[in-house]
C-alpha cells in the first residue's frame, strides 16, 4: 500500500515500488472532515487538491487508487493531542504524531487487516536491516519524526527515496510525466489554515491571562495564554524596557506562569524522557555514548545516555539551548537510530555542580 499524499515525493516512491516489483495500491488519507478547513494549494497536504494530485499520479503510475477517511483519528490522536499538549506548557511536534498514530498506526493496522505486507511512503529515510538510517540528503532528512516507530512497525515500512536528493527526486517525477514534479513541499502545520498557531491555540483553549515572571519571581508582564509560548521563545513577550533580552525558561500551566530570562539560562545538560521506543538497540542499562537530536533539524550533540525504571537519561557532553518538553530526543549511533524519547524534563546538571561547589 502506498500512502500517497498528493506530493512529489509519495509519487515517486510509489512508482519505484511498482518497478521493484511490488503489487501496489495507492492510498490518499483524508485528515478532515472538512477539508477547505484545512491548508489549500502548495502551503499543506491535506487538502482536496492534494487528494486530486494523488490521484493523478496513480493514474499515470498505472496503479488502483483509494481514498481513506482518517478524519476521526486525526482529529483525536495529532489535532487534539496538539492542543492538550501546549495547555499541559509543552511543545509538541504534529508530524511526529502523525507519523506514529496516523500512519504507522492506524493506516498500517488497516492495510495488513486488508492483506497488504507493508505501507510504502515517501519519507527521506533509509530501512537498512531493520533500522532506520539518515537520508542521503541531509536537508531533507526524515529520521527523527519516523524515530518514534518500532521495530515492527519497520518491518512493515518501505522508504524508496532516502537513496537520493529531493533535486533527483523531481527530475525522475518530470521524467516519469508526473505532474507533481514541480509541487512546491509542503510546510508548517497542515491543520491551522493561516498559519497562526497562537491564534488557533486561543480559538480552541480561549484567553487566559496570567503573569510573565523573571528568575526571581517577579512580575515583569502579562501574558494572553501561556499556551501561546515555547522554551527559548523571544519575540511576543511585549517586555518594553527590558535593559536585555529575554527569553521562555520555562511554562507552568497550572499557575498560568511564564518564566523568562537571559540566553544564558537556557542551557541545559540533563535531560530525561518518557515513552522510549528502542528500534535500533537495546535498552542500554548502563551510560551508553550516542548523538543525539533534541528538535526537528536541530543540531547533534554528542551525549551519554541509558534507560532506567522506563525512563531515558541523557547527559548531554555540551549544553544545549531552548530545549522544550514534548519534543523528542532521538538517539543516534552515526546516522543510525538508536532509539526515542519524549522530553519530560531538563536541568542543568553542570551549573547545578558548580553552584554547590562555591
Amino acid at each position: 500500500m502506498a500512502a500517497m499524499s498528493g506530493g512529489v515525493d509519495s509519487a515517486v516512491a510509489a512508482a519505484r515500488a511498482v518497478e521493484a516489483g511490488y503489487d501496489v495500491t495507492g492510498v490518499h488519507l483524508a485528515l478532515s472532515s472538512n477539508p477547505q478547513s484545512y491548508r489549500t494549494g502548495a502551503r499543506g497536504c491535506c487538502t482536496i487538491e492534494d487528494s486530486r494530485d494523488a490521484r493523478r499520479a496513480a493514474d499515470v503510475i498505472g496503479i488502483p487508487f483509494y481514498i481513506w477517511d482518517m478524519a476521526e483519528e486525526f482529529d483525536r490522536d495529532v489535532v487534539q493531542d496538539f492542543v492538550a499538549e501546549y495547555a499541559a506548557g509543552r511543545t509538541p511536534n504534529p508530524c511526529l504524531r502523525c507519523n506514529e498514530k496516523i500512519k504507522f498506526q492506524a493506516v498500517l493496522e488497516r492495510a495488513l487487516a486488508l492483506g497488504f505486507d507493508a505501507v510504502c511512503t515517501g519519507h527521506h529515510v533509509r530501512l537498512e536491516n531493520g533500522r532506520l538510517r539518515r537520508s542521503v540528503d541531509a536537508a531533507k532528512d526524515q529520521s527523527y519524526v519516523l524515530a518514534v516507530l518500532t521495530r515492527e512497525q519497520l518491518a512493515h515500512a518501505i522508504f524508496p527515496l532516502g537513496d537520493c536528493t529531493k533535486e533527483e527526486v523531481r527530475a525522475e517525477a518530470a521524467r516519469r510525466g508526473l505532474t507533481v514534479a514541480d509541487k512546491p513541499d509542503s510546510h508548517d502545520i497542515c491543520f491551522i489554515a493561516d498559519g497562526d498557531t497562537s491564534g488557533f491555540l486561543e480559538r480552541r483553549l480561549g484567553s487566559n491571562p496570567g503573569p510573565i515572571v523573571d528568575e526571581t519571581g517577579q512580575v515583569v508582564g502579562e501574558h494572553r495564554g501561556a499556551h501561546a509560548f515555547t522554551v527559548g521563545q523571544r519575540r511576543g513577550l511585549n517586555l518594553s524596557g527590558a535593559p536585555h533580552r529575554r527569553y521562555v525558561l520555562s511554562i507552568e500551566p497550572v499557575s498560568n506562569t511564564v518564566r523568562v530570562g537571559p540566553r544564558e539560562a537556557l542551557k541545559v545538560d540533563r535531560i530525561v524522557g518518557e515513552r522510549p521506543v528502542w528500534s535500533g538497540c537495546e535498552p542500554p542499562e548502563e551510560w551508553t555514548p550516542f548523538l543525539v537530536q533534541l528538535r526537528a533539524h536541530g543540531e547533534v550533540y554528542s551525549c551519554r545516555a541509558r534507560q532506567y525504571e522506563g525512563r531515558v537519561e541523557i547527559l548531554l557532553d555540551e549544553p544545549a539551548l531552548g530545549v522544550a518538553k514534548g519534543q523528542a530526543a532521538v538517539l543516534y549511533d552515526g546516522d543510525v537510530v538508536m532509539g526515542s524519547s519524549t522530553i519530560a524534563e531538563t536541568s542543568r546538571v553542570e551549573q547545578a555542580a558548580a553552584n554547590h561547589a562555591e
